[in-house]
């Protein structure tokens, strides 16, 4: 068993971890006691081990039955160890010369006995499989109290099973002169005592990962213990078949849990604590016989329901049996409780039962288990195996694990390294949203680094999902849907591309939302917000919305758009931004539609938004868009124009790219300038502008021609043509004739 000394209690494997620690190595000599005419007296047989505290226990050596083996000569002694390891071995212990005197093959030298390097006991030599020539030297000290390998290889043998350790981790009597020493503290006298018998060769100290104790952090030991184990070998078969029925989030997680339970042994379920669930087993204190049946199960379960399993504590041993019980094997009426406790896994491990089928409204079994990653070892494995045994079934449908929050170097969150990041302050000091929004970023599957700086950007990521929904609220302050919504077939190309932009979004997230990836659902929609809707669609509408006639149908169509938009994305979002998307919704919201945006129904996606050719027709513009945009930039510095409104472009275009603009109206508006020609060339002028991404498609800027509108800032010859608006164009001056009002924008 793993055992914790510091706790004072076995481990089972979830409750191990593993971190560097520096030991001792040390080769040691075991004389030749009775070489079976195989070995000469005077020959030793050299092992390795970096636990010099095990040796008191140590009562054989295993050698690998089909690895060679030989017998060297250095200096005036004999040492027997594996030939693979011979020339690592003579560099580690300095030797300038090792004539190897015979060969063996390691079967030859089974049941050689030797001595043992500092007590008067035999030490067996044996073999085993689990022998290799990784490192050491092919001979392996064995203690079967303090191996697994050793114990069950030993067990073969019949060696004696000797662990000196008490449960605080201290030698016995049985470790004679080392009594009382703590056995992780007990290295240096075993060296000593080594040294002192002329059997030790080497020691140096090694950095490794040894196992610790998930608790108390200490370095734990292998120790030979009794307790009570259940066994898994009846249902492994139907555990790993239950397995496969699961879906597991990463999909990763099925190999992990699968291994582990096709590879693991039976389930040590008590401990050693003073606090728990008792294990109900009583003993016949006048034969030893234990005392566990369908009988006392059942009395002590109706105990514990009406008095709770505290009972089993206060209690004695005849208040907890059923009335005049009698031992079975003796007749005897003495008996005493055990004092081991249910591991705790045991405990978690049935909480699908606890819960699921005692509360009302749940059922059995789970839709999904969450935990971390370290959870296939425990909470998952032993809910597996305690649903299996009984039912016959996985307790959940889904299993879904999540790494580790770590600081922005990497370290876990320790309080003592002041690393840690208290989620209620930096819901006082951003809003819960925010740090809702940062949690759906990162990817949940691997470690995730945070930190206050880390989680300030995600500010800025919400502000711009926050001003979109804002802008688009601003423009629907005048708009009815009842009245002024616009069919679908009566809206522009770019508008049709808004909402088939839309349905992509809504396909994607709802997938990402499907698959539990809510960093796709967070990239998709922030990318939305600043890609397709800011840079690019609410830039160009700008001028619908804030400049035509407030009953113009371009601007109703834009508002319809908007109002599609708005509409999807509160929903989207409401999963993660739970409270902002409410606060939407408390401004979209229309009579007799939900109280809260949580009651409303998930949007669908609809096949009529769909359209590639008019897909691949705006993907073209808007490349085109790009090219224009760097001509701009260039005419700016150059003092040609200032603002985009100031320019007048000429686009110079292959027969490919004049069947894009044929038909489309306003081309100027798409890349916000005052005026646009498109012009079939095939040589484009010397000046032009190209991009190499964008083949067939070059642009001239020049400074437009007319008078600025000081309403809508477009230059146009008809500024001024009003007599009641000198400093408006046409199409302003008619608006505000119409509409009593002047908006600047």
């Amino acid at each position: 068993m793993y055992w914790c000394g510091e706790c004072e209690t076995a481990l089972a494997e979830a409750e191990v971890e593993y971190g560097d620690k520096v030991s001792p190595s040390i080769y040691v000599k075991f004389p030749v006691k009775d070489g079976k005419g195989v070995l000469p007296q005077d020959a030793f047989v050299i092992i390795w081990t970096t636990t010099p505290w095990t040796l008191p226990a140590n009562t054989g050596i295993s050698l690998h039955p089909g690895y060679e083996y030989v017998m060297v000569q250095v200096n005036n002694e004999k040492y027997v160890l594996a030939k693979g390891l011979l020339e690592q071995v003579r560099q580690e212990l300095g030797w300038q010369d090792a004539p190897i005197l015979r060969e063996f093959v390691g079967k030859q030298l089974e049941l050689v006995v030797c001595s043992h390097p500092f007590f008067e006991r035999d030490s067996l030599v044996i073999l085993g499989e689990h022998v290799t020539l990784e490192a050491g030297t092919g001979c392996v000290h064995t203690a079967p109290g303090h191996g697994e390998e050793d114990f069950y290889v030993g067990k073969i043998y019949g060696l004696e099973v000797i662990s000196p350790i008490d449960n605080s981790g201290r030698f016995t009597a049985e470790a004679r002169q080392f009594e009382g020493l703590y056995v992780h503290n007990a290295n240096d006298a075993v060296i000593e005592e080594l040294k002192k018998q002329h059997m030790l060769l080497k020691t140096t100290k090694i950095e490794h990962q040894y196992a610790h104790c998930w608790r108390c952090k200490s370095p734990i030991i292998y120790r030979a213990t009794e307790q009570w184990f259940a066994s898994i070998d009846g249902f492994r078969e139907n555990a790993l078949k239950a397995i496969d029925e699961v879906r597991w989030i990463p999909s990763w997680g099925r190999e992990r849990i699968y291994n582990m339970v096709r590879d693991r042994g039976d389930w040590c379920i008590s401990r050693q604590r003073t606090w728990g669930v008792p294990i109900p087993i009583f003993y016949c204190d006048d034969c030893g016989e234990t005392v566990i049946n369908d009988e006392t199960i059942d009395r002590i379960s109706k105990i514990f329901a009406q008095e709770g399993s505290d009972a089993w504590f206060i209690k004695s041993p005849a208040e907890l049996l059923p009335e005049g019980y009698v031992c079975a094997g003796c007749g005897g009426a003495n008996f005493r409780k055990e004092t081991d406790i249910m591991d705790v896994w045991f405990d978690s491990g049935s909480s699908h039962m606890a819960v699921l089928d005692t509360y009302e409204g749940l059922s059995w079994p789970a839709d999904m288990y969450l935990e971390g990653s370290d959870q296939h070892r425990g909470w998952f494995n032993s809910s597996l195996s305690t649903a299996v045994a009984v039912r016959g079934s996985a307790p959940y449908r889904q299993v879904l694990t999540h790494g580790f929050t770590v600081d922005e170097q990497g370290r876990k969150m320790s309080k003592s390294l002041g690393n840690v990041i208290d989620p209620l302050v930096m819901v006082n000091e951003m809003g819960a949203d925010i740090l809702r929004l940062w949690v759906s970023s990162a990817d949940y599957r691997n470690d995730v680094s945070v930190s206050k700086n880390i989680i300030k950007q995600s500010a800025e990521a919400y502000r711009k999902i926050r001003n979109t929904c804002r802008f688009i609220l601003s423009n629907l302050f005048d708009f009815v849907p009842t009245r002024d919504q616009v069919a679908f077939e009566q809206l522009a190309d770019l508008d049709r591309w808004a909402l088939l932009k839309l349905d992509n979004l809504v396909r994607r997230v709802t997938n990402a939302y499907d698959e539990y990836e809510f960093h796709v659902v967070f990239h998709s929609i922030h990318n939305f917000c600043t890609i397709e809707l800011s840079n690019i669609y609410f830039d160009i509408l700008k001028d619908k919305l804030y400049c035509s006639n407030s009953h113009d149908h371009e601007r109703r169509a834009a508002q319809t758009v908007l109002y599609k938009l708005i509409n999807v994305l509160v929903v989207l979002l409401t999963p993660i931004l739970a409270f902002t998307s409410e606060e939407i919704w408390s401004y979209l919201r229309r009579d007799g539609q939900p109280e809260s945006v949580q009651l409303l129904e998930w949007p669908r996606p609809d096949d009529k938004y769909q359209d590639p050719v008019l897909e691949k027709r705006m993907d073209m513009v808007l490349s085109a868009r790009e090219v224009v945009t760097k001509a701009l930039e260039e005419a700016r510095a150059k003092k040609i124009i200032g603002h985009s409104l100031g320019a007048a472009v000429t686009l110079f275009v292959n027969p490919a790219w004049e069947q894009v603009f044929v038909g489309m109206t306003d081309i100027q508006k798409m890349f916000i300038v005052s005026s646009c020609k498109v012009v079939p060339a095939t040589a484009p002028p010397v000046n032009a502008v190209t991009l190499e991404h964008v083949p067939g498609l070059s642009v001239t800027v020049e400074s437009a021609p007319g008078e600025k509108c000081e309403r809508c800032w477009i230059i146009d010859n008809t500024v001024g043509k009003h007599s009641g608006h000198s400093t408006l164009c046409q199409r302003c001056a008619e608006v505000v004739s119409r509409d009593g009002s002047l908006t600047q924008s």
